[in-house]
């Protein structure tokens, strides 16, 4: 099958302190080194990069990467750097291609990984993402009591893990589709914190596939390390 890809890389990174998706990683940035599994993939048509307008290394990364994969301006939000990135695919691509959004801060994403992601095209449905299942025990938090200390909440109870999965990035849909359920949302004031919810609105319930191999989302200062050394111990074929 073939593919397009559109990688929101606009966030301004409070959490990490800067922006993330440039820290270096290596000899490359963040963004770069995510962006590569779909490089060495044939099957990746080509995509859309969303950026924060008037990024100033935009036209040092154009010089670095295909021409196949355009540089945009993103959005406020992730959903508007998504939903800029499916428009500016609309003359190159068909609605009924399949397109994968994957976070500029996901740079360990294995190639292993978006071969079980793709090949879950011919299994039906109209969209998929990779997700593991929860391994820890999951608590509910009470609401504040006034004169508690607010950084000790309280344990409400425990939710039942057996159900619940935590998303991670490609997400798989169509893109007319995807399109059409982002632009209903936007247009509705809400704010999707991925794909798969907006289409979840839409009644559209994605296929899980669950990943294998680490694929960690940048979030920190010391995510940044935990990539380094997955990568280090792919590259020297300790880990996928």
């Amino acid at each position: 099958m073939h593919y397009w890809l559109v990688m929101p890389a606009a966030g301004a990174g409070r959490r990490f302190g800067g922006r993330k998706q440039f820290a270096t990683l290596g000899a490359r940035s963040v963004l770069e080194v995510a962006l590569e599994p779909f490089l060495e993939d044939p099957q990746c048509l080509g995509g859309s990069i969303a950026l924060t307008p008037g990024e100033s290394r935009r036209d040092e990364l154009a010089q670095r990467i295909p021409a196949r994969f355009a540089l945009i301006d993103g959005g406020a939000e992730r959903v508007h750097s998504v939903i800029n990135g499916l428009r500016a695919l609309t003359a190159r691509a068909a609605g009924g291609d399949w397109v994968l959004v994957h976070d500029a801060a996901r740079p360990c994403l294995s190639p292993a990984d978006l071969a079980r992601l793709l090949a879950s095209a011919g299994q039906g449905g109209d969209g998929a993402l990779l997700a593991v299942p929860v391994a820890d025990t999951v608590k509910q938090v009470q609401s504040s009591t006034p004169g508690e200390p607010a950084h000790y909440p309280r344990c409400a109870g425990t939710i039942p893990r057996d159900a619940l999965w935590l998303a991670q990035t490609p997400q798989m849909f169509r893109h007319a589709a995807l399109c059409a359920a982002l632009e209903y949302a936007i247009a509705a004031g809400r704010m999707p914190t991925d794909e798969a919810q907006a289409m979840e609105w839409q009644g559209v319930a994605a296929l899980l596939v669950r990943a294998h191999d680490h694929n960690i989302k940048v979030t920190n200062a010391a995510d940044l390390g935990l990539a380094q050394a997955i990568l280090a111990a792919r590259e020297e074929g300790r880990c996928a």
